[in-house]
Formats: structure tokens, sequence, C-alpha cells
């Protein structure tokens, strides 16, 4: 018995050695040549270069590489590469407002409409996203686990809101301790008091959540919340940040004014999302103390500028829409001033096709941003809040040559095109650093686009 259990086990090793033998043997190069690079970083082109991608990395970045044996070979003809772009204020679950999964639609079609969304994602270069709000959790591990295509995606969880908060998607008739559908489905949480806000937090991080989204004041898409409202009190606020903490992540917050914004500095929060209300005296503390920003420039200058357009929006989500527009420019305007770090995320909702989440990034220059901080906003800024989750990013593929000191320093190897990184990139014709809205006519202008080291889309 023991001569046959010693053979099994022998056998069985053999096996699982020639599985890793024919895992090595099994390595996939594509070799991208004639390149003009976008590294993502600098604001000057590499031209007449070469990236040499093994697997879902980047080997190689230069000039003259050869490519190896079996390898698939694109030649770019001297069109521009750079990075995927990063979309940090995504809602992939929310489709045609936020009660749609409530009133329109089950968690069966919830889940078939955000399968599209994903593929629209990618068919517009953008290859992460960070999602901040919804039920998402099982769509982000299907994709971490290569069951469903599309994007990176940095999610949330459900958000964490007060009742009576932008989250809170109940009915005006519901009896207090009544469970919401979509809460039920994890789109948010409603909760009061540190010890329930304690147990919402915890339970998005338990189940993959990379950072937390807490709803800090009253919002424009939402049916109960003034929107001059400061929601969630310091010590609740503070509760939440310190679980992200303990996990080694952060905290985001939905804000609009100085006392949503201001208070959640103070509780710890690290990235505000829309700041519209703010005043010049906020910009100045978000730089002084490292606070990154979320831009979405589309919803508060286009879409808020004419809120009548929207048809899910009722006669109060229209008037506290137009008042958005009025703060937003001059936001915008204080924080190019003062240099804050601004990242851009769509936060919009869309038919089948999904909005074009580029023109976020492209009205920016509207408000004095250049095509090359743009592209960076878009790219390796965005790639530096992301980083800030810590141990919980569920992407650690990135230079595996380097030790964990090493990786720290360097990043997660999202939004640049360097040795060591994610081969996520994009093949455009002309160059976005002289003209940003080449973004925009994706169908066109995106010749290749490469998702994990996998052709997504290759026109040529």
């Amino acid at each position: 018995m023991k001569t046959k259990l010693t053979v099994l086990v022998l056998a069985t090793g053999a096996l699982c050695s020639s599985f890793a033998s024919a895992e090595e043997v099994k390595a996939s190069y594509t070799l991208i040549k004639n390149v003009n690079i976008f590294d993502g970083k600098n604001d000057k082109l590499s031209n007449g270069s070469a990236v040499l991608i093994e697997n879902n990395l980047i080997k190689s970045v230069g000039k003259g590489i050869k490519a190896p044996k079996g390898a698939t070979v694109i030649d770019g003809g001297g069109r521009t590469l750079m990075p995927g772009l990063i979309d940090m204020h995504s809602h992939l679950a929310i489709h045609e407002g936020m009660l749609d999964g409530r009133d329109g639609f089950d968690q069966m079609a919830i889940g078939a409409l955000t399968q599209e969304r994903l593929r629209s994602y990618l068919d517009q270069g953008f290859t992460t996203a960070r999602d901040l709000g919804g039920n998402v959790l099982g769509v982000s591990k299907a994709r971490r686990l290569d069951r469903i295509p599309g994007p990176k995606i940095y999610p949330s969880g459900g958000f964490l809101s007060q009742t009576g908060g932008h989250g809170d998607t109940g009915r005006f008739n519901d009896y207090i301790g009544e469970v919401d559908y979509l809460e039920k489905n994890g789109f948010a949480y409603v909760v009061d008091g540190v010890p329930e806000v304690l147990k919402a937090a915890r339970h998005n991080l338990r189940a993959g959540a990379t950072q937390l989204k807490i709803m800090g004041g009253g919002g424009v898409a939402s049916e109960f919340d003034p929107l001059h409202m400061t929601q969630f009190s310091l010590e609740e606020m503070k509760a939440a940040v310190g679980v992200a903490n303990d996990y080694g992540t952060y905290a985001c917050v939905h804000a609009y004014h100085d006392s949503s914004v201001n208070r959640a500095i103070d509780a710890g929060v690290k990235c505000i999302e829309h700041n519209f209300l703010t005043t010049e005296k906020t910009i100045i503390r978000m730089k002084k103390e490292g606070i990154a920003l979320s831009c979405q420039a589309v919803m508060s200058l286009v879409a808020f500028a004419n809120p009548e357009s929207i048809t899910f929006f009722n006669a109060d989500q229209k008037a506290k829409g137009k008042r958005v527009n009025a703060g937003a420019t001059q936001m915008f305007e204080w924080a190019v001033k003062h240099d804050i770090l601004m990242v851009t995320g769509g936060d919009m909702f869309g038919v089948k096709d999904g909005p074009n989440q580029a023109s976020n990034m492209t009205k920016m220059k509207d408000v004095g941003v250049t095509p090359f901080k743009i592209l960076k906003m878009g790219t390796s800024d965005a790639a530096t809040v992301i980083g800030w989750c810590g141990d919980m990013n569920p992407y650690k593929d990135a230079y595996p040559s380097l030790s964990a000191d090493e990786k720290a320093e360097k990043g997660i190897g999202l939004g640049v095109v360097e040795p060591g990184a994610y081969a996520d990139l994009i093949l455009i014709e002309g160059n976005p650093l002289e003209n940003i809205d080449l973004l925009l006519d994706y169908k066109k202008n995106m010749k290749v686009i490469i998702s994990d080291g996998k052709v997504w889309k290759n026109t040529l």
C-alpha cells in the first residue's frame, strides 16, 4: 500500500511539474513596433519606439526590440501608444438612474446591463475603473478571475449612507427599519451610529472592496437629501475611515460644499468626489493636506447646465443640478490655480452603449487644464490615487522582479508604459498631447486596445 501511495505521489508531482513546464512554454508575446510613446508621466513622446509584451505585463520598452519566436507583431505605423485610460468615478451597475435596479429591473437584468457597460468601457479605451458605489463586488471578482471581459475594477461596494442620505434609495412611506430592495442587494447600506457604520464598512472590505465610499453630503440624483445637507456625524465618518485605515486602504467621500468637505477631511478622508460648491479656502486646505479631487466635468458643466433633459430627474433634482452647474466652473478654476491632485471620473449613467467616458476628461480643457495634465489625470495620477488602497489591491502582478519595498516605491503598474507595468495600452491615430479630443472618437481613432496583454481591438 505504501509503495502504491509513493508511486501516486511521485506521479502527481511529475504531472504538476509537466503542467508548470507547459505554462512556461506557453508564454505569450506581442511586439508593438514603430510607435511614438506617451508613457503616462512625461510631456514628450518617445518617437520610433517599440513595446514588447509578455503575457499580461510589459517586458521591455525602447528602440530596436526584436520579436521573440512566435510573437504577434503589430506595426503601429508611427501612431501614438499610450496607457489604457482609468475612470475614477464609475457606477458600473447604475444605468438609467439610481432607482433603475429597484423599479425597472431585477438584479439579474442589472448584471446583464453591467456586462454591456464593461464592454463599452473597453471599447472606449478604459482598461481600469474605480467603482464608487453599487452592487459590483461580485462583478469585480468575476472580472478578476477572468470569467468576464472588462476593465480592471477597483470596487467600493455598497455606498455608506445615513438615513436620508445620498445613498438612501427607500420610499417616502417606508417605516423605520425597513430595508429597501437595493440595500438588500448590496447597492448601499443605510447606517446610523458608529456600530452600524463599522459593520457596513467591514462588510464591504470583507467582500473585496478596495476602498470605501462615504456619502458625506446632499446630492442631485437622490430624493431625500437637500443639497445643503452635511451627512454623517464626525464620529460616524471617523469610524468608516478607521476601518479603511485598519485594512491599509482609504476612504473617499461624496461631498459638494465646505461643511461636508471639511468634515470629511477632519475625519481622515483622502479623496473628495465632486466638491462643486466649495470655496477657495477649502481648495487651499486640500492642496496643503494632499487631498485628491475627483472631477466630474460633464455632469457639472454640461448635463447640469440643462437638467431638464435628464428624463429620470424630478423638479427638485433639476433645481439642484442648476445650483451645481453655477458653482462648478469657479471651483475647477481654483483647483487648477492651486495645482491640487486631480483625477477624472464620469459619474455618468446612460443607455446601452453608455456615455462617452473620455468626454469627462476632454471637458477639463474648458477650465484651463492642458492636454498633458488631462492625460496624466486619466493615467498615472489616477494610478497614484488607486495605489492608496495598499495591499487591498487585487492586482499584484506588476514589477515581478522588484522587492516588496521597491514595488511600493514604484507604484501599482497602471497608467504608465514601462517595463514591469501592466500591458493595458491604446494605439491612437494622431497625438493626444496636441489634440486631446482625439480620445472622443474612439471608434475611428483607437486602432488597437490591449487589456491585460490581450488584444481587445485591432483594426490595423
